[in-house]
């Protein structure tokens, strides 16, 4: 177990950047098709494929989930993945056509600096082909890479984070979330993380949280204040497990897991957020369909706010006048 995404057999993750534009994408690649379901939260998502993985809607697996920066114009990263996926035969089949399936989401990083004049064409679906055919099943890296490359939240420099367990029954569950939210993960002014009850082996700085709660550590801390606008935020993330799940169960465990970013980002869930959690199973191991199920969703949710919380803790700060800090060059 190397706490990553990537400890669930049959799951890669890719990323790639763009420097002059402060933004990226990553790619989960499944090696073969997984069962997946979609849970959005915020207010205001950006979303790829989302219809296709309701509940009442044929196609139950996916090849890829494509995670991205650039606002709507990310959109297009599920395309490049898709692109790579066609290359190597991968997909849906309709008799004799092969359609790669992969839903997506993004979060907004075009206020951070970069330069966004890229001309016609946004560079995302070039990214999104990159990440997918960089992909492997193995260490990658976390912080300010792939979707989160230009992730930002309240106060400090937003990230990549990944993290993983194993339930009482031997199924493991892992999560990658690019942390780009309208509220804080950090308690106040102050190093300790929301998520540290669930903190593993200091992961993400060991610092606990404080003595004692005051009224400012309470107060809200959002980007841009009362002037925050939509689509300025989001956090978006995978959950996979290599139990064996419907597409319904899929269903419940994102529900479940959703729980990690309300331990982890305060506020969260708001108007201006656009919070979307995929889940998906490889479908490896049995589970018992209620208290197995229920035990996967709540190690999954502490799984997810780790990963909220490491993303964070990884991160770099971006190479621009009045960019934010990162944790580390506060804390460190």
């Amino acid at each position: 177990m190397n706490n990553l995404l990537t400890d669930i057999a049959g799951v890669r993750v890719g990323h790639a950047e763009d420097a002059k534009i402060a933004s990226g994408v990553t790619a989960v690649v499944f090696d073969q098709p997984a069962v997946a379901a979609i849970d959005v939260r915020g207010g205001g998502p950006g979303t790829r494929e989302d219809a296709l993985l309701d509940l009442a809607n044929t196609v139950e697996r996916v090849d890829a989930i494509a995670l991205s920066g650039g606002s709507a114009f990310g959109l297009e990263t599920g395309g490049g993945v898709q692109a790579w996926l066609a290359e190597q035969g991968r997909g849906f089949r309709v008799r004799e056509a092969l359609i790669p399936i992969v839903p997506g989401a993004i979060l907004f990083d075009l206020l951070n600096g970069g330069d966004k004049a890229w001309g016609r064409f946004a560079p995302y679906r070039d990214l999104g082909y990159a990440a997918a055919a960089s992909a492997a099943a193995s260490d990658f890296a976390l912080g300010s890479v792939g979707a989160g490359f230009g992730a930002t939240t309240a106060t400090l420099k937003g990230g990549l984070g990944s993290a993983s367990a194993v339930t009482s029954s031997g199924a493991r569950v892992a999560a990658i979330i690019a942390v780009n939210a309208v509220g804080s993960v950090t308690v106040g002014d102050g190093p300790w993380f929301w998520a540290a009850p669930f903190e593993v082996a200091g992961e993400f700085g060991g610092r606990g949280l404080p003595n004692a709660f005051t009224e400012d550590m309470l107060r809200m801390r959002i980007k841009g204040g009362p002037a925050a606008a939509e689509r300025e935020n989001t956090t978006i993330g995978v959950v996979v497990t290599d139990a064996t799940l419907t597409k319904p169960q899929a269903k419940r465990l994102a529900m479940i897991a959703h729980t990690g970013f309300a331990r982890a980002i305060y506020p969260v869930h708001a108007p201006t957020d656009g919070d979307v959690l995929f889940a998906a199973a490889t479908c490896e191991k049995p589970v018992e369909p209620l208290v197995g199920l229920t035990e996967l969703g709540m190690v999954a949710a502490n799984v997810v706010a780790r990963a909220i919380a490491r993303g964070v803790y990884s991160a770099t700060a971006l190479p621009f006048p009045g960019a934010q800090p990162a944790w580390k060059d506060r804390f460190g």
